[in-house]
């Protein structure tokens, strides 16, 4: 048996390329996260009345977007943080779709991992319908 040093593993190691996930396997993914999340879930506050600077800068510990960047395949993928600006654009939202999806104006207090997810499911599958529905 041949002993090796971790350095010589390392060099010796080649990482498999990751393929690129698309926007409707983010989706799923986060979707998936949440429905198994057995904590609780809080939406951002106020996104619509931030101005755009803060607006990107915005997160919250218990967020939807904390839960999607604790998930080591979508860091991966290139998931840098849970903000909402580095969010809405690695799960490719438009502006409207994050702000219904993530906002507390539209969950009256009451948001649940399980309803997110059907929301992001909804999302994924329907991407023109979901620009015009909740």
């Amino acid at each position: 048996m041949q002993s090796k040093t971790r350095d010589q593993i390392q060099a010796m190691a080649t990482a498999a390329p990751v393929a690129a996930m698309s926007r409707r396997e983010k989706l799923e993914r986060w979707a998936a996260l949440l429905e198994a999340h057995k904590g609780r879930v809080q939406p951002l506050r106020g996104i619509e009345y931030l101005p755009p600077e803060r607006r990107t800068g915005l997160r919250g510990e218990d967020s939807p977007l904390a839960l999607a960047f604790s998930d080591s395949v979508l860091r991966t993928q290139g998931l840098a943080n849970d903000t909402f600006g580095h969010g809405t654009r690695f799960f490719e939202l438009t502006a409207p779709e994050a702000h219904r999806l993530l906002c507390d104006c539209h969950y009256a207090g009451r948001m649940t991992a399980k309803e997110l997810a059907a929301r992001l499911r909804f999302t994924a599958r329907h991407p023109i319908l979901s620009k015009f529905i909740y």
